[in-house]
Parts: C-alpha cells; sequence; structure tokens
C-alpha cells in the first residue's frame, strides 16, 4: 500500500475521493479491518481509513431512532442501545473467529473484534433472528455517503416512515463498499426483549429437524430462531433449536404452545435466558464452523432443500454444516481443505435455486475464484450500470465483489 488516508470527517472524505477519481487511484475502504477477508482481495494502491468517523450523531431511544457515523464500533452501538433496554434487531454477528480479522485497538489497547456499523451494513450481515426481524438493510432509515465521484449525498431520513426518494441506503447496503462510502447512518432500533427461552430437540436427521423448523415458523408462536446443528451443542448428538423472545408470560405460553404442537419430534429440553443467549450467540457467530482454518462456504436455500444439497455434498467430499434460518442458510466446512467451488455450486443449482458465497479462504484463493454467486447477464448488465453511476472511475474497492470491476 502507497498511502493510507483517515478522514475525520464528511468533506475530507469526498476530498479524499475526488482526488482518487481525477487521478484514477483506486481506494480500498476500510473501517477497522475486520472484514478484510470477506470477498475478493481489493486491488487498490491506498487505504482510506474511517476508524475516525467515529461517534454518535444524535439518539433518541423514544422515538427509536440513532444515527451515528460509519466508523464507530460496533460494540460501542450495541452497548449504548443495551443500556437503554434495547437493540439492534437484526442481530449482526461478530464473524472474528470465522474469518480472523481484528482491527485497530480502543482507547484501553483492546482488539476491536467485531468492526463498525459502517463494515456490517456494507456486507448486510445479519444473525438468526433475520427470519423474524428482516435483513440489516431493512433497519436503515437514512445514510449520508459520498459517490465515486466524490459528490456527498443524503438518503432516506431520520424517521421510521419515511417514503422520499429512491431508497438508496438499501441499494447501497450489500455493496461492500463498491458503490459509495457511507459516512452517516440512521438506524431503526427496537425495544430488547424481556425474556428469551429455547427448545433443544435431540437426534433428529436433517429432514426431519428442517420439517420441524418450518412447521414450527408456520405456527402462531412467533418464533425468533429456528436453527440445526447435526452435530449437536459441544460433540453432543443432532440438535435442533427454537428460540421465542418477548414478555415473560407470553414466551412461557408460546413456549409450551410450542411442545405441544411438536411433540411427534420427542420431549425437548428448555433453556433459560442466559443459556438461550449463549447458545445463539454461537449461531449467530457461526462458531460451528469457525474453529479451524478450513474453507467455510454460506448457502442459501429453499429451507426444504437444504438437507438434499448437504446429503449430495456428503456423497462428493467430507464436511461440516449447519443450519439456520429455519434450513434456509447453510454455513459449510470444507474438512479436507480444498474449496469444492464447482460441487457446491452444481449441488445449488439442482436444488430450488439459491446462491452460495465462499467465506473464508486464503487471499489467493479468493483470488481465482468466484467468491460470489455468478449473477445472470441481466443482472450482471444491471450491476455495471449501477457501478458506473455511483463509481465511473472505479476507485472505490475495486475488485472486491467482481474480478476486475
Amino acid at each position: 500500500m502507497d498511502a493510507t488516508l483517515k478522514p475525520r470527517d464528511t468533506r475530507d472524505v469526498a476530498e479524499a475521493v475526488a482526488w482518487a477519481a481525477a487521478e484514477e487511484q483506486p481506494l480500498e475502504i476500510v473501517g477497522h479491518g475486520s472484514k478484510r477477508g470477506l470477498g475478493r482481495p481489493v486491488q487498490a494502491a491506498h487505504v482510506l481509513d474511517l476508524s475516525d468517523l467515529s461517534g454518535v450523531v444524535t439518539y433518541e431511544p423514544a422515538e427509536l431512532v440513532l444515527t451515528v457515523k460509519a466508523g464507530t464500533p460496533l460494540e460501542a452501538v450495541e452497548k449504548l442501545v443495551a443500556e437503554n433496554n434495547q437493540e439492534l434487531s437484526f442481530e449482526p454477528p461478530n464473524l472474528t473467529q470465522l474469518i480472523g480479522g481484528r482491527g485497530a485497538s480502543d482507547e484501553n489497547g483492546a482488539a476491536r473484534t467485531a468492526g463498525t456499523v459502517g463494515g456490517i451494513l456494507a456486507a448486510n450481515l445479519s444473525g438468526p433472528r433475520r427470519l423474524k426481524a428482516g435483513a440489516a438493510r431493512d433497519h436503515i432509515l437514512g445514510m449520508e455517503a459520498v459517490s465515486g465521484r466524490g459528490e456527498v449525498f443524503n438518503s432516506g431520513g431520520k424517521v421510521v416512515k419515511n417514503v422520499t426518494g429512491y431508497d438508496l441506503p438499501r441499494a447501497l447496503c450489500g455493496s461492500y463498499g463498491t458503490l459509495a462510502v457511507a459516512t452517516t447512518v440512521t438506524l431503526k432500533v427496537n425495544p430488547r426483549p424481556e425474556a428469551c427461552q429455547s427448545l433443544v430437540f435431540s437426534g433428529l436427521s436433517d429432514h426431519d429437524a428442517v420439517r420441524l423448523l418450518c412447521q414450527a415458523m408456520g405456527s402462531s408462536a412467533e418464533v425468533s430462531g429456528a436453527a440445526h446443528l447435526p452435530e449437536g451443542r459441544e460433540g453432543e448428538g443432532p440438535g435442533t433449536l427454537l428460540r421465542v423472545e418477548g414478555f415473560s408470560t407470553s414466551v412461557d405460553y408460546r413456549i409450551g404452545q410450542l411442545e405441544s404442537l411438536l411433540g411427534e419430534f420427542g420431549t425437548p429440553e428448555r433453556l433459560d435466558d442466559t443459556d438461550s443467549q449463549n447458545l445463539w450467540q454461537q449461531v449467530r457467530d457461526a462458531k460451528p464452523v469457525a474453529r479451524d482454518e478450513t474453507p467455510v462456504w454460506r448457502i442459501s436455500v429453499a429451507p426444504t432443500a437444504g438437507p438434499e444439497v448437504l446429503a449430495a455434498l456428503r456423497n462428493q467430499f467430507d464436511l461440516s454444516a449447519f443450519y439456520d434460518w429455519s434450513g434456509g442458510l447453510v454455513w459449510l466446512s470444507c474438512l479436507d481443505g480444498e474449496i469444492h467451488d464447482e460441487e457446491i455450486r452444481a449441488a445449488v443449482a439442482a436444488s430450488e435455486g439459491g446462491h452460495a458465497t465462499l467465506m473464508r479462504a486464503d487471499a489467493s484463493v479468493r483470488s481465482a475464484v468466484d467468491v460470489f454467486q455468478p449473477q445472470p447477464a441481466p443482472l450482471v448488465a444491471l450491476s455495471r450500470r449501477l457501478k458506473q453511476q455511483f463509481d465511473p472511475k472505479a476507485v472505490l474497492n475495486p475488485g472486491r465483489m467482481v474480478r476486475g470491476e
């Protein structure tokens, strides 16, 4: 890297990007660097370090609205809203153990491991509650950002009900910093549930587990987490997990409702608030497949298709895997150390449709294979038009999502 640029505010960001565009000097956009291992390695000579764009702009707990600078540490935001008995309901994951990224240190010298708010939104990362609360992009109310032309723009607003203009914040969420540099974001927060309980059913096959999960999700119990661990918790047998949150009396009633509804699958273990939260944190952070250094894939399919996809792949190579989002999200580790991209994408294509993303691999491997699911021609054309509109000189995170772009 030739130079690291550390802007202090939006104006500095705009000047840095405008210079890069004029000189055609690509920039790698980072916060704490905790997600550098996601996507393809960036092809850039300079780094635009946003870690100094940190701090709360406004927080109105009564209005459920929080505005922060994009470089604000995620831990700081979660601590702030927790002090007001609120939360980020999309349950942003901490993938440090999975991808190994550790960014700058805080004022006490401790490593910041979960990254920044901007990084979470750039990658559109959501946890187990996504199936009930929506994705990260569904919680953005507004955004101030700088395009690849060096132009500052604002989109959205600072109220929960907002219908002005195009929904650019959601479009930028998940673009991995290849379209614009977010400098300030406004998020919707929600009250923290009073109670949390989970049910753990033991010994089910993948097919029966997914059938249970789908049946639970179709009930009136308002399940906020539905996962299956084929290898169980800490080496135990298969465990199928359901989470229910809310007011204590309501949680007790709905847990009982699920036990009655799902009686054919056996008698489940009931976990209290602390054990339940610890278990779902493991699921949120992909801990079951994060313990070694093998390649890891994140596969999205129709919930009922997950067991068929894994069954086809188990016939071809050794793997470890678990299901989230009622079976619609499969985390898969290739135990032999090979990538198996062709086999995995062929199995996904043979199912009811979906996509596979390579979440962990060496930089050399991520440079050589398609990390993200290859898009059909119409979507490729649309993506290129968006890139041309937002970043015509291709100076923002070039190559992060698509080779050579």
